[in-house]
């Protein structure tokens, strides 16, 4: 296996422990190779999620241009969404596990096909 699979084996388990969801381990995948280069790098690969910007960068890079959701209310609901099921305690927020639980909450996997 090489470092990407090790890296989605932990995102796995991370839905599993923490966020008590059973991966779509196709999705996941698609999801992880979505990323880029960023799951590599330890402060690029987690989601700050007490940080405004940071929310915000979410909301306009994914949400809204990956996903092609309108703006609204509603992607920050979605955000915090991720955020209560990942585990507000968490410290250690991986993007792509985030990015899946907002591609599962939007019911956007078709963006991954």
């Amino acid at each position: 296996m090489g470092k990407r699979d090790d890296l989605i084996a932990k995102y796995a388990d991370d839905l599993k422990t923490k966020c008590k969801v059973t991966p779509d381990m196709a999705l996941l995948t698609k999801v992880t190779i979505g990323c880029g280069p960023s799951i590599y790098d330890n402060d690029a690969s987690t989601v700050a999620a007490s940080d405004k910007d940071e929310l915000e960068r979410i909301k306009a890079n994914f949400l809204i241009k990956k996903l092609g959701l309108k703006d609204g209310p509603s992607l920050m609901e979605g955000i915090n969404a991720a955020i209560d099921t990942y585990g507000k305690s968490e410290r250690n927020k991986f993007r792509a596990v985030f990015y899946y639980l907002l591609v599962k909450h939007f019911g956007k996997e078709k963006a991954y096909a």
